[in-house]
């Protein structure tokens, strides 16, 4: 079988836009022919040109045609590579002398035009490696300058950069302050984010059942992938629970910039620029953080409803209804008050099978570390859902006192905000003896800020989260369901439960201690 001889040449996107014509890819098949007639005639089917016209240099796994080249050498069909310069193979070192390792079995070489070195010899290796070397640092410098450049523009700018497609929105090119972008313009799928947050806000209302109501009302959730080829059903649980995790909807005004600075996001953009009007990028910096920038979109949803929508998704992560809530309706809520852990109902039957005793049994008694108490508490379920019910109905009452008189702040509120101006000025205090710290010093006050910093968002993200609730507080859904108690399910007042109570902590030695989360 007579074997040819193989011209590959490459270029890349930015080659395009350099202007340098001897990396055309015209340029490179004439010199590459050029060299393989060496002044006589060459016949066409003696050589056989692979071109990758628009591909990176990075890998080989994007370019078909070298892959096609690769395929031909492990067949026998090819006797040697041609190319202008060793960058037009590879750009990334390890690859390359893999690569060449391979072609090396199949007895093919790799003859450069710009190089004219002798890879046999290990001077001539040695001088081809060093080039590559610099080709791979060169496409290293040029990605972390392209890295560079977009975490510049993303902060300095509210312009839809590009990258993936956000549900709900379609972009437009506009200029804004002088400057032209693309902005993000509702699309006509916004209806569908506006009505799985109106629904999802709403007190026993799942992801599922925002689903099934696009589903049966037959409202169309697909949207085309960046490639534009295939249709992807968004609506899934998971897709649908990251849509309204997203600022991007938002209106966004103080108490959302509230919100993401507890939550611990670098916020780029002045108090003032929360306007109510328009939403939140959130970008990923390259310390592995993320930074909130507001966009010059408009937003989709009310801020109101959009920290409804954050505060039921926390209270629900930190208290999921994994479908145990049958054994009791405190299911989840119940912790021991020394470990923290979850008490757990357990279970047992008399000798005659004819009654179900119930007790609570503590999971933090079989961690390695154990509790100090014991693992059966004292107090039944049965007990403390009649002391769980009791407070429910007496905190009803106050909220409803409290909703008639004039706004006061309460005593909880207060520690709050007394615990973060302590914190404040520890800060402060620790900021002003680090100028004359030494090393060990220095260590201890940076360690010690942080903790507080950490501390202090914790401590915010609580307050934030209280005010709200204390400001869009309303009694009347709570008072039908407790005024009709014995009448619901067990589901239905783990509902009602788990939207009053934070936690209730138990102790056979302090006895029960109920925090509620309005």
């Amino acid at each position: 079988m007579k074997k040819i001889t193989a011209i590959y040449v490459r270029r890349s996107v930015s080659d395009k836009y350099k202007g340098n014509n001897s990396l055309s890819i015209d340029s490179q098949k004439a010199d590459c022919i050029r060299y393989l007639e060496n002044g006589g005639k060459l016949s066409k089917d003696s050589y056989r040109i692979y071109c990758d016209d628009g591909k990176s240099g990075k890998d080989i796994a994007h370019r078909p045609a070298f892959q096609q080249m690769m395929t031909d050498a492990r067949s026998g069909l090819i006797d040697k590579i041609i190319v202008k310069k060793y960058d037009r193979f590879s750009r990334n070192m390890r690859e390359y002398l893999n690569i060449t390792d391979e072609l090396d079995k199949y007895g093919v070489g790799v003859i450069s035009l710009s190089e004219p070195f002798n890879t046999e010899t290990k001077e001539g290796r040695m001088m081809r490696n060093n080039l590559l070397n610099f080709a791979e640092f060169e496409r290293e410098t040029i990605a972390a300058r392209v890295a560079d450049a977009y975490a510049t523009r993303s902060t300095e700018t509210g312009f839809y950069l590009g990258g993936c497609r956000h549900y709900g929105y379609t972009s437009e090119r506009r200029v804004v302050n002088g400057k032209t972008g693309s902005v993000l313009v509702p699309s006509d799928r916004a209806n569908v984010i506006q009505i799985a947050f109106e629904m999802y806000q709403k007190n026993g209302v799942s992801l599922k059942d925002v689903i099934d109501y696009f589903r049966e009302n037959n409202i169309d959730t697909k949207f085309a992938t960046n490639t534009g080829i295939h249709e992807v059903t968004v609506m899934d649980r998971g897709h649908l629970s990251q849509l309204l995790e997203n600022p991007l909807y938002v209106r966004a005004d103080v108490e959302v910039y509230k919100f993401l600075m507890a939550k611990g996001y670098h916020i780029v953009d002045d108090a003032c620029a929360y306007d109510g009007i328009h939403g939140v990028f959130v970008h990923k910096d390259q310390e592995g953080g993320y930074f909130a920038k507001v966009g010059y979109h408009e937003g989709l949803v009310d801020s109101e409803v959009w920290l409804a929508v954050q505060d039921k998704k926390e209270h629900n992560y930190r208290f999921p209804n994994n479908g145990k809530s049958k054994s009791s309706w405190l299911v989840g809520l119940v912790k021991c008050a020394h470990c923290g852990y979850a008490l757990n109902v357990y279970g047992r039957w008399n000798r005659t099978q004819t009654k179900r005793f119930r007790y609570y049994r503590d999971t933090g008694a079989y961690n390695a570390s154990g509790c100090v108490s014991e693992s059966l508490k004292t107090i039944r379920p049965d007990n403390l859902e009649s002391i769980a019910y009791d407070a429910m109905k007496k905190r009803l009452e106050t909220l409803t006192i409290m909703k008639n008189e004039q706004e006061r702040p309460d005593t909880e509120t207060e520690n709050l905000k007394a615990d973060i101006a302590r914190m404040e000025s520890e800060i402060r205090k620790l900021m002003d003896k680090l100028a004359d710290a030494d090393e060990v010093l220095f260590d201890y006050i940076q360690k010690r800020i942080k903790e507080l910093h950490a501390r202090k968002s914790d401590v915010e993200d609580k307050l934030n989260s209280r005010e709200r609730r204390k400001k869009s507080i309303d009694t009347s859904p709570l008072a039908e369901p407790l005024a009709h108690w014995d009448e619901l399910t067990v589901d239905e007042k783990h509902d009602v439960a788990v939207t009053m109570i934070d936690n209730i902590k138990v102790s056979d030695e302090t006895g029960v201690d109920i925090s509620f989360s309005i």
